[in-house]
This record gives C-alpha cells, structure tokens and sequence, in this order.
C-alpha cells in the first residue's frame, strides 16, 4: 500500500515510517518541523529514512494549511493514512491552548477531510490516554467514561475521537484510535522524561520529581507500539459505522522511582532527585486495559522495561556522541 504518515519526523512517525518501508509499503510523510523541540533531531530522524531502501517521499507542510494539503493528497492519492501530527505536551497545553486548538483540532479536521475525499481503506489516528484525566479506576479502559478532560490537549484528542466517529457514520470511513501510554525508546522527543531524565543525570543536575515521586506509568516501549499500529493499519473495523478506539500500552504500570533506577543502571551514574508538587493537568497514575486489542488483533507487547530503556541509553550515547 501507499501510507501517508503524518508527522513522519516525529518520534513514532520515524519508526512507523521505518517499519512500513521495512515491509515493502510505500511511505508518504509529512512533517511541519515545529520548534517545539529541536528541530534537529527532526533532521536527523528524516536522514535516516532516506538512507533506507523502498520508496520513500517526504514533504515540509503545516496540516492547518488545507489548500496545500488539498493539492498535496490529491496528487499522492496515499491508500491509507496514519494521523500522527499532533502539538504534543499536556503540560504545554495548559500555557498555549490555541496552538493545541489549531493543531489538534482545526489540523486534525483537514487530514480527517482528505481521508474522506481519497476514501482510504483505513484511516488510523493517534489519541492519548490523556483523555481519562483524573479517572481513579484502574486499569483505564475504552469503555470508561472520558468527558471530563483536565488538560486542552487531552480535550483535543477526545475531540478527535468524536470527529472520526461523525466521518464514520456519515460517510463510512473506516477509522481506528489509538490512546497511546507513555510511549518511550531511541530517537524518543527531548520534553518526554526518559531524554529529560538522562540530561538531567549526566549534566549533574536534579531530576524534579512531580508528585514527590509517586507517580506510576503505563510505559511503552515504541517497537511495540508501531507493532500493535500496524496490525490494526491492515485491518478495517468491523460493524456500523466502522469505528473503532483502544487503549495501546504495556498493561505494567512502573513507579517512577523504578524508571529512573532503570536509567541509572543504564548509564552508569546515580541521579540527583527533589520532590516536587504535582503540575497542573497531570495525573497520578495511568495504566492501560489493553485486552480488546490483545482479544482483536493477538497484541503482546514484549519489552521490558529495563531492556527499553537500555536500548535509549546505547541510542541517545550514539545520537550525542558519547563514548559508550
């Protein structure tokens, strides 16, 4: 098939792009290159998808943009589309609620648009599992009530939900959602807390613990998410309207104290740590009821935490060029 990928220099875009190619697809990415965080490593991840064998294209374009992502869908006419372009960052949410709007929402719309014009077989998209917001019932699951968001972008990605759900049933666009856990590995984004927490140990600086350490996260290593997304990818929904939402995670909260030992074993260096109190739009603890998607498509995800986190470090050592 040909994929369009968007957000494909993106921490998962990088690595469902890498292992399309790897399957003989066609990729088709696009990415806007935010400064949200360094846009370098956004360049880095794009060379090397171009060094790969298949056929590969890429364009710079802003999804809120939908002239040009009108021109651009209909003269690529991709089979299918991975959404995940997104403005990132729950936290970020709560100080530029706009940009999480124009993204998420208004951006969102236009992709949802095209998928809709080039009637795809199947159109995939990110959501988060930001939308349970201070749900206290554990594991989360799909079947819980999510309409109380406590976060702008965990709002954004329960409105995408509701906006697939209106394209499945009028126009029977087959679209699955995907509420990502925590999502952790090599080229992984600077803002999210394995990259932060490794900064933080090998500059010698403290690691603010929010919530004085007692958080817990569904973290998922990022093989097994692209594994679980394109699996889901190669099969439509069943039912009407062909519709569908899960949960992608480990189903294995980790205290974020055992996270950061997992670090410092990596690494080789102790980390320096001060509690603080928890931030504005975060929660507790998350953690994933994955069995609809263990029961529909035979998802396992295999990584241990301690292996993918070994993984990030001989990553990030190579990436900044440090001795191993």
């Amino acid at each position: 098939m040909k994929i369009l990928v968007t957000g494909g220099a993106g921490f998962i875009g990088f690595h469902v792009s890498k292992q399309l190619l790897n399957r003989g697809d066609s990729v088709v990415g696009l990415d806007n290159f935010s400064t949200y965080y360094d846009v370098s490593l956004k360049e880095a991840r794009l060379a090397e998808l171009e060094k790969l064998e298949g056929d590969f294209s890429f364009a710079r374009m802003d999804i809120r943009d939908s002239d040009a992502l009108d021109q651009f869908c209909a003269a690529q006419k991709p089979d299918a589309i991975i959404h995940l372009a997104a403005q990132a960052g729950v936290r970020y949410s709560i100080d530029h609620p706009q940009d999480v709007i124009d993204n998420n929402v208004a951006g969102f719309m236009n992709v949802l648009e095209q998928a809709r014009k080039l009637n795809v077989s199947h159109f995939v998209y990110a959501s988060s599992s930001s939308v349970y917001g201070s749900n206290e019932k554990v594991p989360f699951s799909v079947s819980d009530n999510v309409d109380h968001p406590i976060s702008m972008y965990a709002a954004s990605k329960k409105a995408n939900e509701l906006m697939a759900h209106v394209y499945s049933h009028l126009y029977g666009l087959p679209s699955t959602g995907l509420r990502f856990f925590t999502v952790y590995g090599p080229w992984g984004r600077p803002d999210m807390a394995a990259y932060l927490f490794a900064d933080a140990i090998y500059e010698k600086r403290p690691i603010k613990l929010f919530n004085y350490g007692n958080h817990s996260r569904d973290f998922t290593f990022v093989d097994d998410i692209v594994t679980g997304i394109l699996s889901i990818l190669d099969r439509q929904p069943e039912g009407a309207p062909p519709y569908a939402v899960y949960n992608i995670g480990h189903k294995k909260p980790e205290k974020l104290l055992d996270f950061i030992e997992c670090l410092e074993d990596s690494i080789g260096l102790k980390a320096a740590t001060e509690g603080v109190p928890m931030q504005a739009g975060d929660v507790e603890t998350t953690y994933a009821d994955i069995d609809p998607l263990i029961q529909d498509f035979d998802y396992h995800p295999g990584t241990p935490i301690r292996e993918g986190i070994a993984q990030f470090i001989d990553w990030y050592k190579s990436y900044h060029g440090m001795d191993s």
